[in-house]
């Protein structure tokens, strides 16, 4: 926490303003949530993410420089659901910034737009590996709860920047529109392998399985955020043979390793998945979504 403090008073001493200043400067905690945030915000806004869409969100090295970005901000988007748990809130102290804690206006939790899956009944401990207590957070590889929260973050733009109200209900009607009928297209395609069996690394998968309609077989990992041991793995591969798996899912953060020799066994094919929107290199969370739906029709067809 020390170094972080000291760390952010000396990237202040030397950081050079741009010569013109959005009207709200919005960090989001993951790149999805970034690229959400530019197709609302428009012009009047500028986007930074704290995770690159290479990172494993769970874990993200809480540097002085993304301190600094949120020492700047105006909101700070998170997905909330302990997603973040790990490395946001030393963040979030560290930046020393009032607007963008919890409680304040300029915080949002992405997760109340959304309901979640995978919510754990009973008592929840190490035992069961990486689970959330709330939820799985994994919800934005659904467009539908791509929209709602793009909705959410509309309305809370507007009240922070009253002045620009009409601009983000307008960019948000446009990328509502585009995203239905990008929606449209998506699930015509796969109707035509709804049911196929996959098999997924981490239980990240588990919104997008759900709106295309496949069927999860296993996970390759025995609990969450637990490597998979060799005698987990076989079972997979076993199981995975008599049910016909026909891929294997894993992000792109992950080692491949276990993933391809898992597909190779099963007959399955690996699909590595991006682990977020390329939003620096401009890439949209529909064209996002539209590679990831490219790849999973590319082995299911």
């Amino acid at each position: 926490m020390h170094r972080i403090a000291w760390s952010l008073a000396a990237l202040a001493a030397v950081f050079i303003p741009s010569a013109a200043r959005a009207d709200l400067d919005v960090v989001a905690t993951v790149p999805d949530l970034a690229a959400l945030a530019k197709e609302v915000g428009g012009a009047r806004v500028r986007v930074r993410t704290l995770a690159l869409p290479t990172q494993d969100p769970h874990y993200v090295d809480a540097k002085p420089s993304l301190a600094l970005a949120l020492n700047r901000a105006d909101l700070l988007l998170a997905v909330g659901l302990d997603l973040e748990i790990g490395w946001l809130p030393t963040l979030q102290t560290g930046a020393r910034n009032p607007r963008i804690q919890v409680g304040a206006d300029g915080f949002l939790d992405c997760s109340q737009f959304v309901t979640p899956l995978d919510v754990p009944v009973g008592p929840v401990d190490r035992s069961k590996g990486d689970i959330h207590p709330r939820g799985n957070p994994h919800y934005l590889t659904d467009p539908r709860a791509a929209e709602a929260v793009a909705r959410g973050i509309a309305a809370r733009m507007a009240q922070l920047d009253p002045d620009g109200a009409a601009d983000y209900r307008a960019n948000l009607a446009a990328f509502t529109r585009r995203l239905a009928a990008a929606r449209r297209g998506w699930e015509a395609r796969a109707a035509k392998w709804s049911g196929r069996s996959v098999v997924p690394y981490h239980n990240s998968f588990h919104y997008l399985t759900d709106w295309l309609r496949l069927s999860v077989v296993a996970y390759l990992e025995p609990k969450p955020g637990v490597k998979p041991s060799p005698g987990h793995v076989a079972k997979v591969i076993a199981l995975g043979r008599r049910q016909r798996v026909r891929a294997v899912l894993l992000e792109d953060y992950y080692p491949a390793a276990t993933a391809k020799l898992a597909a190779a066994k099963m007959g399955a094919k690996l699909i590595v998945v991006p682990g977020g929107a390329h939003v620096d290199d401009g890439q949209t969370y529909i064209q996002r979504m539209d590679q990831v739906v490219g790849l999973l029709e590319e082995a299911l067809r």
